[in-house]
């Protein structure tokens, strides 16, 4: 009956074999944590719920053995060195069943006592001295003592959900053991997942929550990293063991690596520790060299690594190849190329450290399962950290420090002492005043007693601005990294009244309290401050020379501009010559005459020779200053650093030359590819002599020589009596849009001779213009006139269509295929043909007659149809009103080919 109540009560609280969802504590009546630490309801001694075990000293621990620190800090746990990274395996019933990566392993030597110790670890044989047998035995015991770490710490898990089965079922810790094999056997799992499946369930923390998530996404197709059998849970609340039974941070390290991190490919972990100014130590590392740990032990405020801009941007930053990055970090050399994860470490909104894990490639997956998990584990270091003596950066005390208090009061500036506030969660929410000191000043005018002791954001909710004086603290706060800044804006309410003001602020971290200091500045501080800053943007330096008593005041800026140091004696202005360039001296003894004697303002430019060996160019204006009487008693007046000035004069003098030069040559080479264009297509043609077809062509240049353009026309009777009808246009303007058109223009008169066809002639024609000329391209018509069928044979190359007047109406001739020549190597043209009837007139034209910014090409040519159908009493006329109603607007230049044919002569 007993058993069938205990199995009753075991299916209510544990559906499926495991722990059911209500939370840790619902079936305990003092509310106690189950599993996470104290149990004050579930054993009858106030203890930990894991102290049934006879070896275990605190929650989830187990026997620590004094071999794990016998190594020294370099080794390790278990006197392993640091670069051998260790992974444990378990098997079902929670026993190590293996160690991976070990010292010793491959090496031959015997593990757990199998094989003979005197045997070599080489060859099997009988050792060549006592040094090989003493080795093996290393060898042995160091395997020996990983297999008892790797024991304790999977007896550590089944110790802690033996624990929460007592606190929850009423079990003594043999009923507790007995039914947690009982379970597991039913559930068919091992006893080490179902222990993590029950803490994880009472605990409900952020290790339970990685892991589930994990575990969802690789149910839902996300693969786990391969290498590690053991689930997710059991890995992570292996390594919470495990860290949670260290001693030092050096063991914590360890444990987040054996355990978390090894499955996910990771070869080595470092735990750093933030301290004052930004600075890091080295804490606790894993998987890295002794020595390599030793040159990294402190990273000084300032240095860039990635654990410094994760501690900066406060969240993880990860590195696919930290070579790429060019920032150094522990253990760079060995891992030139592998890729980086750093997790800031961060407890009540204070950042402790940096968790930074290496990889020897790319990182794990970046899934958010994965990034919650490295968050899970930065908790645990974050624990660590606080707890662990050892691995603190410096020992910090509770409450504000005397000496804290002391180095405000000491101060000659207003000071606060803030400590930071947290809510329930643990999370930062504001500032408490702890102190102000004797010369503390508000803003607002209120004493001491109204600003201490109370939030900050309540003495001055406007500090809480985006990027204020709040954000400010919090920074300091969370990352040590000291704040300083001149001429902060700030705003106090008191009553309704806002009260702006600036100060200069300077905030700095010691242990848990931040140090506010700033000095408000008045109207005279602000002016003068204001002058400062526009001298130095300026880069303008005043001065003051007392001539009755031969005192001189300089400026800072001017101490700047001279090169010399602020405590070095001012120079007199009767001594400026011997500063300046030896052929300023002249210009330098006409302004000192004009100032001191002649007394009036004066200016100069000279080129001053600092004690550097920088030469600056410099201009100074000065004024006397007289007394009553008229007589001279002071000069006073400013050097300003114009050398930017002059520097900029001599570029825009020598870019305005070399602009004169190019516009000279540009002008030269428009003028010949004018005079180039103008020699092959004059205006107008002579008359051709062709049978029954007259022909006229019209050419019409550019107006502005920067724009003359490749467009060419042809018309010529071939030797075979036909006659050739080309225009084209070369893409482009100015000389090499003139060479081109004539290369093409002559290719095609040559290529003509042969007796080919239209198309085959401007496939010759493209290979010309691809292979034989400096890459150029082109539109064109080609079109031979056989006089005896008179039929008209034409193909294009992506020109525009002929216009054919036929019976008082005009159109466009329907469209034959043709690529622009030279857009590609080789190409096949279409040709086309035209029956042409008396009094039929044809056009041929280039874009330069029709094309507008403002209109569809569609468009201008149906405005071109209208005005050719109106056309002239002659072909001439035809082609002149063509030119004169053009609508272009691109000032490109223009060639027009007309055709006509007329009436047969008559037979005598």
């Amino acid at each position: 009956m007993e058993e069938e109540r205990r199995d009753a009560s075991v299916s209510e609280g544990f559906p499926g074999g495991a722990l059911g969802t209500e939370p840790a504590g619902g079936g305990c009546p003092d509310g106690g944590r189950v599993g996470g630490g104290s149990m004050s309801g579930g054993s009858p001694d106030g203890g930990s719920a894991g102290t049934a075990s006879s070896d275990s000293g605190r929650v989830g621990g187990g026997p620590v053995s004094a071999a794990s620190s016998g190594g020294g800090p370099a080794s390790g746990r278990g006197g392993v060195p640091a670069g051998a990274v260790p992974v444990a395996r378990f098997g079902a019933d929670g026993s190590p069943a293996g160690v991976d990566g070990s010292a010793g392993a491959g090496t031959g030597a015997p593990v757990g006592g199998a094989g003979d110790p005197g045997e070599s670890a080489e060859d099997g044989g009988p050792p060549a001295s006592g040094l090989g047998r003493l080795a093996a035995t290393v060898a042995r015991l160091r395997e020996e003592v990983l297999r008892a770490h790797a024991a304790a710490d999977g007896r550590a898990l089944l110790e802690m959900a033996k624990g929460v089965l007592v606190e929850r079922l009423r079990l003594s810790p043999v009923q507790a053991a007995r039914q947690l094999d009982e379970l597991a056997e039913a559930a068919g799992v091992p006893p080490l997942e179902l222990a993590a499946d029950i803490v994880n369930q009472a605990a409900r923390d952020r290790l339970s929550d990685a892991a589930r998530d994990f575990l969802a996404r690789v149910g839902d197709g996300a693969k786990e990293p391969a290498g590690d059998e053991a689930s997710v849970a059991v890995r992570l609340r292996t390594a919470e063991s495990g860290a949670l039974a260290a001693d030092d941070t050096q063991a914590v390290a360890r444990a987040l690596l054996e355990h978390a991190l090894s499955p996910l490919g990771a070869t080595a972990v470092a735990i750093w520790a933030s301290g004052s100014g930004g600075s890091l130590r080295l804490a606790g590392y894993a998987g890295i060299p002794a020595d390599e740990a030793v040159r990294w032990h402190y990273v000084p405020p300032g240095v860039a690594t990635p654990a410094r801009r994760a501690l900066a941007a406060r969240d993880q930053l990860w590195f696919d190849d930290l070579s790429a990055t060019g920032l150094p970090s522990v253990a760079h050399r060995l891992l030139p190329a592998g890729g980086r994860v750093a997790v800031p470490v961060e407890t009540q909104g204070r950042i402790l450290g940096v968790l930074e894990i290496c990889w020897p490639g790319a990182p794990a997956q970046r899934l958010p399962a994965v990034r919650r998990q490295f968050d899970a584990l930065a908790e645990l270091v974050a624990h660590t950290l606080e707890t662990l003596p050892a691995a603190r950066p410096e020992p910090v005390p509770a409450a504000p420090g005397p000496e804290l208090v002391e180095l405000a009061d000491s101060l000659y500036d207003p000071a606060l002492v803030l400590c930071g506030e947290s809510d329930a969660r643990g999370r930062l929410v504001d500032f408490r005043i702890r102190h102000a000191n004797p010369r503390f000043t508000d803003p607002g005018g209120r004493p001491r007693g109204a600003v201490a002791g109370a939030l900050l954001l309540e003495a001055y909710p406007l500090a809480a601005e985006e990027n204020g004086l709040f954000a400010k603290v919090e920074h300091v706060h969370a990352t040590g990294e000291p704040f300083r800044a001149e001429g902060m804006p700030f705003t106090a309410i008191v009553g309704q009244v806002r009260v702006p003001t600036t100060a200069d602020v300077s905030i700095s971290r010691h242990g848990r309290e931040v140090l506010l200091i700033w000095r408000l500045a008045g109207e005279t501080a602000r002016l003068a401050h204001l002058l400062r800053h526009a001298q130095r943007l300026g880069r303008i330096g005043g001065f003051e020379e007392d001539l009755t008593t031969g005192r001189i005041i300089w400026s800072e800026q001017l101490f700047s501009l001279h090169g010399l140091p602020a405590t070095a004696p001012a120079v007199p202005l009767e001594q400026l010559a011997a500063l300046a360039h030896p052929d300023d001296t002249a210009a330098i003894g006409r302004f000192l005459r004009t100032v001191l004697h002649h007394r009036r303002p004066a200016s100069t430019a000279f080129r001053l020779q600092r004690p550097d060996g920088i030469t600056r160019h410099i201009r100074v204006v000065a004024e006397p200053v007289l007394d009553a009487d008229g007589r001279l008693v002071a000069v006073r007046g400013a050097f300003q650093d114009i050398s930017a000035q002059h520097w900029t004069e001599v570029a825009l003098a020598a870019t305005r030359d070399q602009l004169a030069y190019s516009e000279q040559r540009t002008a030269e080479r428009n003028r010949l590819a004018r005079q180039l264009q103008q020699a092959i297509m004059p205006p107008a043609h002579g008359p051709i002599d062709a049978p029954d077809l007259d022909i006229a062509v019209r050419y019409r240049p550019a107006e502005d020589d920067s724009l003359v353009g490749g467009d060419w026309y042809d018309a010529i009777v071939l030797p075979s009596k036909r006659v050739l009808l080309s225009v084209g246009d070369v893409a482009g303007h100015g000389i090499e849009a003139a060479t081109g058109m004539v290369a093409l223009r002559n290719a095609l008169r040559g290529l003509a001779t042969t007796g080919a066809g239209p198309a085959q002639l401007l496939g010759w024609l493209n290979l010309v213009a691809h292979h034989l000329t400096d890459q150029v391209t082109a539109t064109a018509i080609c079109a031979l006139y056989d006089t005896e069928t008179r039929v008209l044979r034409w193909a294009r190359a992506g020109h525009l269509p002929p216009v054919l007047i036929r019976g008082g109406r005009a159109s466009t001739v329907p469209l034959v295929r043709g690529l622009l020549l030279g857009a590609i190597g080789e190409t096949e043209y279409e040709e086309g043909e035209i029956q042409l009837e008396q009094d039929d007139v044809l056009l041929l034209y280039t874009d330069g007659l029709i094309e507008r910014k403002d209109r569809s090409l569609e468009d201008s040519l149906e405005q071109l149809v209208a005005t050719a159908a109106r056309g002239g009493a002659t072909l001439e006329q035809r082609l002149d009103r063509l030119l004169t109603h053009s609508g272009s607007d691109t000032d490109d230049d223009t060639c027009v080919v007309g055709v006509r044919l007329r009436s047969p002569d008559p037979v005598d």
